[in-house]
Formats: structure tokens, C-alpha cells, sequence
């Protein structure tokens, strides 16, 4: 299964849902594999720590490969490096995404990601899931990964201002499933950062429910420890697998299926 999270909204938690998700599915013997296409880099320090300075290869190496005429395959993983977690590997993202993005659009190489991680799905078998972070804007990098991907995830933060950007953004989803990605569905809307308690989260998440959007269950609550999280650069399923919120994306993950 290969899944893009992707919100054009900054903020809402594409990094750490990514993250850890894909840590879950990792502890749970699953073969995982993490793509960062976001040049700021936020899942790829998460998921490396401190070896994230070292990742020379990844997501940018690979994209740099494709404006190179080759009739030789590029084995994609070597553009990939192993966590500190087991069963998970990571394709780091690095600040030459951005100098590379210009190039890449007007050479249209849109496709790339797609053959080469079917490829390697299909080829090697050496993955079963692959998770990919997106950018917080629809640009070559989110349309690549929307085009590679067959499920989209989409993060949402509680405010009416996310709420009337999400129709946009699900219309986006679903042109590009039109023309470029049959394959590809919205798998449903991740609320994140959830205050079960405030009136107006409540409101704003049933206003999604009563028009029938994909809205999935459990909500992963607002706290402070995923902070820390981020700090220490281990995902809540590696600090701790008892919290609150580890155990609802536990239960998000598996919702899932």
C-alpha cells in the first residue's frame, strides 16, 4: 500500500501523523518505508534524529537522477537509509528539493515517483507499506506523490478557515485521481489536534460528518508530549506506547485496514 498525506494548510500535522503512523505500522512487523518530499526536512529529523545531518542520499538524489537520461533502471533504494527503528527506512528530504523543483516541472517528470516505487513494490517486495510527506502546497513534489500513491490522508485541524479549504483541496485530489492516478482514493480526513471539550472543534468536525465526508475515527487529541516526541526524535509508538494519543493513532492505524 503506498499512502500520501497532504493537506495544502501548513500546521495541521503532516509530519507527525506520517511519522507516526508509519512508526506503528513498523512496530507491528510491517516493512515500511517513508518517503519526505518536504524540503524543510520535518519527518526526515523526526524519523533520523541527529543522522538526518548525515543523509547525503534521498528523496533530492533521486529526483536529480531523473533529469539524467539513463537506459539503465535506477534502483530506488539506493536513495533510501534505515531509521534507528526496525522495519522502517526513510528516503530523507533535504533543502535541494527546492532548487530542484523549477527543473523538474518544466521537464514534466511528474511520472517518476510512480514507476519507481511500483517498481520496487513489485520488483523487490521489499516493502509493505510506503508513507509519503508532502509539502504543504500543491506543487510537483505533492503532485508526484498523489500521483504514486492509492490512498490520501488528509489532516485536519479544527477551524472554519481548514474547513472551507478542504473542499478545495479534495477537488484537487480528485482531478488528479481523474486525469493521472485511477488508483488512487481518499482514504478519509485524520482531525488532528482535537479538544473533545471546546464547542467549536465539535461543531466544525459534525458540519464534516453531516455532508458525508470521510471523517475517520478515533480523533487524536491535542497534547504536549508529541512535542517532546519531536524533541527526542522518537515516535509516541517508541516513547510511550501507553499514552492517549499513541493509542488512538494505534486505533487510527488500524482502522485503516
Amino acid at each position: 500500500m503506498r499512502r500520501v498525506v497532504f493537506n495544502q494548510k501548513g500546521g495541521v500535522g503532516k509530519s507527525t501523523i506520517t511519522s507516526n503512523l508509519a512508526a506503528i505500522a513498523a512496530a507491528s512487523g510491517r516493512r515500511v518505508l517513508v518517503i519526505d518530499l518536504d524540503c524543510q526536512g520535518n519527518t526526515t529529523r523526526y524519523l533520523l534524529g541527529d543522522a538526518a545531518d548525515e543523509a547525503h542520499a534521498g528523496s533530492a538524489a533521486f529526483f536529480a537522477q531523473t533529469l539524467k537520461f539513463s537506459v539503465k533502471e535506477v534502483d530506488t533504494a539506493d536513495f533510501v537509509v534505515a531509521s534507528p527503528w526496525d522495519n522502517l527506512d526513510v528516503m530523507p528530504a533535504s533543502a535541494e528539493l527546492d532548487e530542484l523543483h523549477g527543473k523538474l516541472e518544466s521537464r514534466y517528470k511528474i511520472y517518476k515517483l510512480q514507476k519507481a516505487l511500483e517498481a520496487l513494490q513489485q520488483q523487490d517486495g521489499r516493502y509493505d507499506e510506503i508513507w509519503i510527506d508532502t509539502p504543504p502546497a500543491l506543487n510537483f513534489y505533492t503532485r508526484s506523490a498523489l500521483i504514486a500513491a492509492q490512498g490520501c490522508l488528509i489532516p485536519f485541524d479544527c477551524d472554519d478557515f481548514s474547513r472551507r479549504a478542504l473542499y478545495g483541496l479534495l477537488e484537487s485530489v480528485e482531478e488528479i485521481r481523474a486525469d493521472h492516478a485511477p488508483e488512487l482514493s481518499v482514504e478519509g480526513i485524520i482531525v488532528n489536534q482535537f479538544q473533545a471539550r471546546a464547542a467549536l472543534p465539535q461543531r466544525v468536525v459534525q458540519e464534516l460528518l453531516d455532508e458525508g465526508l470521510p471523517v475517520l475515527e478515533p480523533y487524536l487529541s491535542a497534547s504536549v508530549k508529541v512535542k517532546e516526541s519531536h524533541e527526542l526524535s522518537r515516535p509516541m509508538i517508541h516513547l510511550d506506547a501507553r499514552h492517549k494519543l499513541t493509542q488512538e493513532m494505534v486505533a487510527l492505524y488500524e482502522s485503516l485496514g
